[in-house]
């Protein structure tokens, strides 16, 4: 079965990613006007720690969707493999669940009146912290072809979830909001945890659960290695602004400037991961044939559907920009004329984005693992060359966004030495390349 650019899963996917980025601006919005700048820039602070929970995946989802995919292409019955999915998956719902409550303590020691806050804070924190669990499933979905399902969820839960938002300004409580976003991720998460099971994609039992982690530590342990420093780095990369700006420039407007900048450029990644998910059953499908030509040309489709989210985005921001940021922002902050350098980080983010999904999903971690530290590494720097030059908010977000153009350039190349270079020279001849 090849579901390779099917109109279904398209629609869904963008669907998708079009809700998501929609999400995020639509949340910008309504934040900037129910809440004070300080709890929205606190907001984002606990949200940027719960996304930073991705870190403990340590790159095992992108190493359990190889063996997963090669699973389902052999049609192999064998249970090792899931089962230690769905171990590890019941262990990120755990940590969500975990670092929920450490932040409800937490803020409570902080703020020992505002019990109501932390309670708030912790069920944010869960809700960005899920994602890591969904991201895990997303995985697991694509790698046995049960994509459509998956999407069809992700975009019924985005539109209530913007339904709610949207409901904040007409009245509805911010608790109240918290935990109708979170009750529909319970929802969501059962409904996606079902179907995959009942196709034998992911049992869930807790009986065994650590020794099959243990296991799969013990398999993978190498390899794990290699994805986690990848894992680590980007995770570190798009998350560390969210720390330094808040110490160099305060809570308040710089905080909620730079999250309005990261969501465009964020939102990009959005876009551009349903592009690549579209391509990527028959990007696999020929890697593992050794299909050369099927190999560019799903490659090049993939380049091609991340090109129109990016024309799209840079032609609004051109031309509307700055009126888009003052409606989003209202009074909670101005927005700084920096749309040269989105429309750069978008550019760079698209380019980037296809040829690391072509490297991670044939199993190329060693490349990768090197690449992720260096431009980890390059962004510390520029973070320090802008503290000692005092370099305002503008002036350090075009640093970051030229040494991550430099960084996208890497991936490009390894992509063009790694699994192209590999398929090129072990492809079999043209009489004996599978029909398609």
């Amino acid at each position: 079965m090849s579901s390779f650019l099917s109109l279904r899963f398209l629609v869904l996917r963008f669907s998708t990613a079009a809700t998501s980025v929609l999400t995020g601006l639509l949340q910008t919005f309504v934040f900037a006007r129910v809440l004070s700048p300080e709890q929205f820039s606190l907001f984002l602070l606990v949200g940027a720690i719960g996304f930073t929970l991705l870190l403990a995946d340590l790159g095992a989802t992108k190493i359990l969707f190889v063996r997963l995919r090669q699973r389902h292409l052999e049609n192999d019955k064998g249970e090792a493999v899931p089962m230690q999915t769905g171990a590890i998956v019941m262990l990120y719902l755990a940590l969500a669940i975990v670092g929920a409550i450490v932040c409800f303590f937490v803020i409570s020691w902080l703020r020992p009146h505002g019990w109501l806050q932390s309670f708030q804070f912790a069920l944010y924190f869960v809700f960005t912290a899920l994602n890591l669990a969904w991201f895990s499933l997303r995985n697991v979905a694509v790698a046995v072809e049960e994509y459509n399902f998956f999407e069809g969820l992700e975009v019924s839960r985005r539109f209530i979830v913007i339904a709610t938002t949207a409901a904040m300004l007409i009245g509805l409580p911010v608790t109240v909001y918290l935990i109708i976003i979170n009750v529909l991720w319970l929802a969501v998460l059962t409904m996606c945890l079902r179907r995959l099971k009942v196709h034998g994609a992911l049992p869930m039992k807790l009986k065994g659960a650590v020794g099959h982690i243990r296991h799969f530590w013990q398999e993978n342990g190498h390899t794990l290695l290699r994805s986690s420093v990848f894992s680590v780095a980007e995770i570190y990369i798009y998350n560390i602004p969210y720390f330094f700006v808040p110490t160099m420039y305060g809570l308040g407007a710089p905080t909620i400037i730079l999250d309005t900048a990261f969501k465009v450029f964020r939102g990009g990644s959005v876009a551009y991961s349903a592009a690549c998910d579209i391509a990527l059953p028959r990007q696999t499908r020929a890697y593992q044939q050794r299909d050369l030509r099927g190999l560019i040309r799903s490659t090049i489709i993939a380049l091609g559907l991340c090109a129109v989210p990016t024309l799209i985005a840079s032609t609004v921001l051109l031309f509307a920009g700055q009126q888009l940021f003052a409606f989003l922002l209202g009074p909670s902050a101005v927005m700084p004329p920096i749309v040269p350098l989105l429309i750069l980080l978008l550019v760079a983010n698209m380019v980037q984005m296809v040829a690391l999904s072509l490297l991670v999903h044939t199993g190329f971690f060693k490349d990768i693992a090197k690449a992720g530290p260096v431009v980890a590494a390059a962004i510390t720097l520029g973070m320090l060359f802008a503290y000692l030059t005092k370099a305002d908010i503008v002036e350090f977000l075009w640093i970051y966004a030229v040494i991550y153009s430099l960084g996208a350039l890497v991936y490009v190349w390894l992509a063009w030495r790694g699994p192209l270079r590999v398929v090129q020279n072990e492809a079999p001849p043209a009489d004996l390349k599978p029909a398609h």
